[in-house]
């Protein structure tokens, strides 16, 4: 199983899965042509691409899966709610795949297992990609840490992990007191402190972490890793960081 995210962020969302022959994307928050050039980077052509998930309906996630596709021909896999919180945003759509949070999905021989988030979305979920006795973990815009993500955290061999913001430059900014209660709320975003305290229940077991959905104004690549390193110790797996600017490298699971 091979990956890359194509960006993650509030300014857009993207990740590439290829898996026993399946070509998948998770997220449609970048523009066609974004996505288009970044996978052309890593040698991949996004028409052939063969499924295009949603995670949910917020614009950094949805915002250009219409223009995906019409452009690129790629059906679109997500919740009946998450499809009627979105409207009539996307444009007219050909192709979309229902599914409800906890299925499972099957395209071949890849499984893709969903499971239900508490993050202020219509229908936000996770997504779980398994093949070849590999199993890969999607885990952004969680809300709080939910009974069940740590054992979902557990059960797989890398994982995107969201690590949103730093508390003290969440606390010390200039966001609207409102909006920082929505952040750290129990339907906003999980901090650094959290991720890293998800990954030492885990042991060390991972190939890998990218850490996702960084805060621009709340939090920074380097204090990101600076935190987890510092709680985790000598039981940090590899780690990285999810750019908010550019597409990473390919990862291996």
């Amino acid at each position: 199983m091979k990956t890359f995210s194509l960006q993650s962020g509030s300014n857009g969302n993207a990740i590439y899965v290829e898996a026993d022959g399946r070509r998948l994307l998770f997220d449609a928050g970048i523009s066609g042509r974004q996505a288009r050039l970044r996978m052309a980077e890593h040698g991949r052509d996004i028409r052939r691409v063969d499924a295009l998930f949603l995670s949910h309906d917020h614009r950094d996630h949805v915002r250009c899966a219409g223009i995906y596709q019409r452009l690129f021909g790629i059906p679109i896999y997500a919740t009946e709610p998450t499809i009627c919180a979105i409207g009539d945003q996307l444009g007219k759509l050909k192709d979309v795949r229902t599914f409800a949070a906890g299925e499972t999905i099957t395209l071949g021989d890849v499984l893709v297992h969903t499971r239900p988030t508490p993050h202020d979305a219509a229908d936000g979920v996770t997504f779980v990609i398994e093949a070849t006795g590999r199993r890969l973990g999607i885990f952004t815009d969680l809300g709080h840490p939910f009974d069940g993500l740590p054992a979902q955290l557990a059960s797989v061999d890398a994982a995107y992990l969201e690590s949103n913001y730093d508390p003290r430059m969440l606390a010390e900014g200039d966001y609207p007191p409102e909006l920082k209660r929505r952040i750290r709320g129990a339907g906003g975003h999980i901090s650094n402190h959290e991720a890293a305290a998800l990954l030492r229940h885990c042991g060390g077991r991972h190939r890998w972490i990218a850490l996702a959905h960084l805060s621009e104004h709340n939090n920074h690549p380097d204090v990101a890793l600076q935190t987890h390193y510092a709680i985790l110790g000598d039981a940090a797996p590899p780690l990285l960081v999810a750019s908010r600017y550019g597409v990473s490298g390919v990862l291996e699971v």
